[in-house]
């Protein structure tokens, strides 16, 4: 049961990607992640109020939403900002660039994962692992070779920087979450991070962007700007599912999760029409199969 709900993951997840790709092309980027932002609290405004005016209707089921202490919020606070930094990163690369080359360096985000729990937590790395991070490094390698007949520089590129940044600080929000779950429940961190986004946002809509919007990119409204937060939400509350059942295996259910990619280069290629679909694909592979050393290395 949880295996399945880990590809169904997955494949949301794909196609959260890919409505983010119909709602950035040729549209202003901010406003996109404010309704993005938005959609998601709105989800998760009828979990919050029937949990905290009407416990008995939600308690023991994987809806509830427990209180925690207002110093917590602090803690969420903070896991907010560096999600809504790495989706900012995301969000204008993925405007920019090709699903096909954005894909597979998402796809990385576990290899950067990994190392910063070498340096942060001093966890040591097994054979296994060390060779899936060599594979990722010669496919990030191929990626930028098959990018420049492309016309796409890695070195010069500041849309590729920013899908770099978006991995990383993605892999920052992954390292501060092993801390934020010892203490506090998943659905509450969901919820409560959602709805601080939401405000960040609100900022940044109306004193950043709002001020020039006339000199950048208009607004356009898409309804795909809706199923990026419900696939999104789908998604992760699945994911949590899955990882509720007592023989579920947390890594593979990440590493089934990151195969996501492969519905996302699908896309780029069918729907986008995206160039150089060979060499990418073998690109592909080698992430792939980084990702499968990092799953054995774990076991």
């Amino acid at each position: 049961m949880w295996l399945g709900l880990a590809f169904i993951s997955a494949f949301l997840l794909g196609c959260y990607d890919v409505n983010k790709k119909l709602s950035l092309n040729g549209n202003a980027v901010v406003p996109v992640l404010f309704f993005n932002t938005l959609v998601c609290s709105i989800i998760f405004i009828p979990f919050v109020v029937l949990s905290t005016w009407f416990p008995e209707t939600l308690s023991g089921t994987l809806f509830y939403v427990p209180r925690i202490p207002l110093e917590v919020h602090g803690y969420i606070m903070l896991k907010a900002v560096i999600v809504l930094a790495s989706w900012h990163f995301a969000y204008f690369a993925t405007k920019h660039l090709p699903l096909t080359l954005t894909g597979p360096i998402k796809a990385s985000q576990p290899v950067m994962t990994l190392m910063g729990a070498l340096l942060i937590f001093q966890e040591r790395l097994n054979l296994y692992q060390w060779i899936g991070v060599i594979l990722a490094l010669i496919s990030f390698y191929m990626l930028s070779s098959s990018g420049k007949k492309e016309g796409i520089h890695f070195t010069h590129n500041k849309w590729i920087l920013c899908m770099v940044l978006s991995a990383v600080t993605g892999s920052m929000s992954g390292l501060y979450d092993k801390f934020l779950m010892s203490f506090i429940e998943p659905m509450a961190v969901q919820a409560w991070y959602n709805f601080y986004q939401c405000i960040l946002m609100v900022f940044v809509l109306v004193f950043l962007w709002y001020p020039t919007h006339k000199k950048t990119t208009p607004f356009s409204w898409r309804w795909s700007i809706v199923l990026i937060s419900v696939f999104l939400t789908i998604a992760d509350f699945v994911y949590f599912y899955a990882l509720s059942f007592p023989d579920s295996m947390i890594s593979i259910v990440s590493m089934i999760r990151r195969s996501n990619v492969l519905v996302t280069f699908a896309a780029g290629a069918l729907f986008f029409h995206e160039k150089n679909l060979k060499n990418k694909a073998v690109d592909l592979f080698f992430v792939l199969l980084g990702m499968i050393f990092l799953y054995l290395g774990s076991k």
